[in-house]
């Protein structure tokens, strides 16, 4: 996939995640059905072991990628200090094929199956370069928290 700069969009935008848990680095194209992410493994990542990026770190990346379709409605305004929760409440089916390692860069790929009010079912799948890494079928919340 050719990444074209002018098109990137700064996933903080659309994810409450900060550093540590932040699994995904750059939105490459979204719309509202469809969104596509990069992410770059560092040494450093709470999700790396022995030099490989664990199933669980794909999995977060995965979700992360994923919340950014049903994200977009709460982060539309950057300077809004909007505060959200969300979590994966199901996932329906999952096969992990591979695991990247340390410096590998993994491109994540989230497509809305349906969507009811605040819930989601999405299919997703991750890359690096064409190997298939990882494949889900997943369920996810997201809501705005008011104080």
């Amino acid at each position: 996939m050719e990444i074209k700069e002018e098109n990137i969009i700064n996933i903080h935008n659309f994810l409450p995640h900060r550093e540590p848990m932040l699994m995904a680095d750059y939105i490459l194209e979204l719309t509202k059905e469809k969104v596509v992410t990069s992410f770059e493994i560092k040494e450093d990542n709470i999700f790396v072991h022995n030099n490989e990026f664990a199933e669980a770190g794909l999995i977060e990346n995965l979700a992360q990628t994923c919340s950014s379709i049903l994200g977009q409605s709460f982060f539309e305004n950057p300077e809004a200090d909007t505060k959200v929760i969300g979590f994966i409440t199901n996932i329906k089916k999952i096969e992990v094929f591979a695991l990247p390692k340390v410096n590998d860069k993994i491109i994540s790929k989230a497509s809305l199956i349906s969507q009811f009010e605040n819930i989601c079912h999405i299919f997703c799948e991750t890359f690096h370069n064409d190997e298939l890494l990882i494949r889900a079928e997943i369920n996810l919340f997201i809501q705005e928290v008011t104080s």
